[in-house]
């Protein structure tokens, strides 16, 4: 007699092996914190003796752990909205910075340059400030520019077309400002390759709640992402308000991205990756996808940095050119691989 496995038993199984997943991420983030702690300029120095010197243990407290911690935290928010990304659009090849965030973000920075003659390499928090908080409201900007024109979030493909033009449009006005005032070029050339170096405890704090605040309002809209995965048809048949949860659901995508790109800047390729290297790994429903993509966004980004820091030591490279060459080389694998079966993604 041949032996079924019961869909339940295949529900448990698979959640079985969804939190061993997440186990496993939160251990090897946990192990890369601590070794992200002992890694400088001058390459990997014990943390323990660390402790035994007041100054190398201020550089540890209030550089080396923030700025692991806060390159996790950002890599989980830019796990989560892609994970968030993918579900709404249907399309695996969706990122967190579809809706113009990000060309929002960096429009934004470039004019609180422009405008004020701050650079993000400095150190004080004031300055920091005024170009976080610049970079976020560009960001949000540039979603809602992008609703405007797609006439709302009714029209998925129209959402899509909206954001790209948005794209284009924002990223032109960003270049005409700085070619206007070129003293800002270096500076936006930083935001732009992205860095983890200037979050402080305050950036984490910041990003750590928004990610548990997004991460709990995409646990509630699962159901609308895993109803879209079926079809609009389906979705609308479970009876589901698609227009207000599909607001819903650019807003955590907005939230996410903007807190993160304001903190660490542009760093790509970590939303689009992480969510295929966790549906690679497990096959389960939105609600653990989205805390699971989020761990693994959390990883990719904190390894980067750690690599970014050590392979040209005493220089570093900056975080968004390391994902961008890791992230995009495994992408085309992915597309080698499944294109030979004749499927892209």
């Amino acid at each position: 007699m041949t032996h079924r496995t019961a869909p339940a038993d295949i529900v448990h199984a698979s959640a079985r092996r969804a939190w061993a997943l997440a186990l496993a991420l939160l251990a090897l983030g946990g192990a890369l914190l601590m070794l992200g702690a002992g890694i400088g300029s001058t390459g990997f120095e014990s943390v323990l003796r660390a402790r035994h010197d007041p100054v190398a243990w201020q550089i540890v407290w209030d550089i080396r752990l923030p700025r692991t911690l806060g390159a996790w935290v950002a890599g989980a928010l830019l796990g989560l909205a892609g994970a968030v990304a993918q579900g709404l659009f249907r399309n695996p090849l969706a990122d967190p910075f579809l809706l113009g965030s990000a060309s929002g973000a960096t429009l934004g920075v470039a004019v609180a340059l422009a405008l004020f003659g701050v650079s993000p390499f400095a150190m004080q928090w004031l300055v920091r400030l005024e170009l976080t908080g610049a970079a976020f409201l560009g960001a949000v900007a540039g979603v809602v520019l992008t609703l405007t024109l797609a006439k709302g979030v009714q029209h998925t493909l129209r959402l899509l077309l909206a954001g790209v033009i948005v794209g284009f449009v924002l990223g032109a006005i960003k270049d005409l400002v700085a070619l206007s005032v070129p003293d800002i070029l270096q500076a936006l050339q930083g935001f732009m390759l992205g860095s983890t170096g200037f979050v402080g405890w305050e950036g984490c704090l910041l990003m750590l709640a928004t990610w548990l605040a997004c991460s709990v309002a995409g646990w509630v809209l699962s159901p609308v992402l895993d109803g879209l995965t079926l079809g609009e048809a389906t979705a609308r048949s479970l009876g589901l308000p698609l227009a207000r949860l599909r607001v819903a659901l650019v807003v955590v995508l907005a939230l996410a991205t903007g807190t993160a790109v304001a903190q660490t800047g542009l760093v790509g390729f970590v939303g689009l990756a992480a969510p295929h290297l966790v549906r690679s790994i497990v096959k389960t429903t939105h609600d653990r996808l989205l805390l699971l993509s989020g761990l693994m966004g959390g990883l990719l980004l904190m390894a980067a940095d750690l690599l970014s820091r050590w392979l040209i030591a005493p220089q570093e490279l900056p975080v968004g050119v390391l994902t961008a060459v890791l992230g995009g080389s495994y992408l085309l694998w992915l597309m080698h691989r499944r294109g030979r079966g004749g499927a892209l993604l």
